[in-house]
């Protein structure tokens, strides 16, 4: 077993441009769930519509790159709304049940063999991303072991993260921000100084929702495919894991806990693989390691909600409305 390459590979994760779109996504959780208390099972859904929203506007469309990003953005807005208006008026769990249903009707929908010119069906769509490489700074060379492309989508999707990470940051420190807080804690209590809950909240399922759509462009570009089961019901319970890890009501949590989930999966697998191949463990079958890992990293999150339920950054404070 060589655990020097099961170890590079598993720090290579810390900067992945799938790491970064699932810090994006999960931070659009922490602004639903860790700021808001809107209890949203559907950010995979999210993912879904910036991802077909871009690929289908640049491929049936051919729209330039930043036209599809607009597209994509504006469908995550619309859907962010068509959820929240029936919903935001009722109790949490009502907004739990839409959304989770919601994002399976997304995937369905795409599936749809009526829909296949379109969709791709269960195929999904590809080469769509010409566009966006066609921006590519980097002249064709080696850039810290990576080529020109790796190198543009790591510093684009990271580059991003940045970006987000402080405008949630300089909103959450706002009065909006505190008003959302409030919300949180004690809804009555904020309608009651004349605040419009309804519309806070409203706003922050929109920009969310817009950061889970932006993590699903970035969750594909890299595969140069979108494709429907990418985006099932446990892909959002994987944000909601690297939002637990790094802690609730924080702007950098979300960011550290994807970049822990994905070490640990990368080395969890490595390890098991590495096993099963040297003939260390010979009751499982690397399809059943795979399995494996993922009851690893839930054991691993049962004991750190036991021992520490704030996660990483998190603090007990954050943990008073749950």
């Amino acid at each position: 077993m060589d655990f020097g390459f099961i170890i590079s590979n598993a720090a290579g994760e810390i900067f992945s441009p799938t790491t970064a779109a699932y810090a994006l996504a999960a931070l659009g959780l922490a602004v639903h769930f860790g700021y808001s208390g809107l209890l949203n099972f559907g950010q995979a859904g999210f993912m879904a519509v910036g991802a077909y929203g871009f690929a289908i506007s640049t491929l049936t469309f051919n729209v330039p790159f930043f036209v599809g990003l607009l597209i994509a953005v504006v469908l995550a807005s619309i859907f962010a709304l068509l959820l929240g208006i029936p919903t935001l008026r009722l109790r949490a769990d009502y907004l739990a049940i839409v959304t989770i249903a919601s994002a399976e009707i997304v995937r369905y929908i795409v599936t749809t063999n009526q829909l296949t010119s379109v969709t791709g069906s269960a195929n999904g769509l590809a080469a769509f991303e010409g566009g966006f490489y066609d921006m590519n700074p980097f002249p064709a060379g080696d850039y810290f072991g990576m080529n020109n492309r790796d190198f543009f989508i790591r510093i684009v999707g990271w580059g991003l993260v940045v970006l987000c990470c402080t405008l949630v940051w300089l909103l959450m420190r706002s009065p909006w921000g505190r008003v959302l807080k409030g919300i949180r804690e004690d809804e009555n209590a904020v309608r009651s100084l004349g605040k419009n809950v309804y519309a806070y909240k409203m706003q922050a399922l929109v920009i969310g929702g817009v950061l889970g759509a932006l993590a699903g462009m970035i969750f594909t570009l890299p595969r140069g495919a979108v494709q429907p089961a990418n985006y099932g019901t446990e892909l959002t319970f994987f944000l909601y894991t690297c939002l637990l890890l790094g802690g609730l009501g924080t702007v950098l949590g979300p960011v550290i806990g994807a970049m822990i989930f994905w070490v640990v999966l990368s080395l969890t697998q490595g390890l098991l693989f590495g096993a099963i191949e040297s003939g260390a463990i010979t009751f499982l079958n690397t399809v059943q390691a795979g399995q494996l890992r993922f009851i690893l990293v839930g054991v691993a999150l049962m004991l750190l909600m036991i021992f520490r339920p704030q996660g990483v950054f998190g603090n007990k404070k954050e943990l008073a409305f749950a």
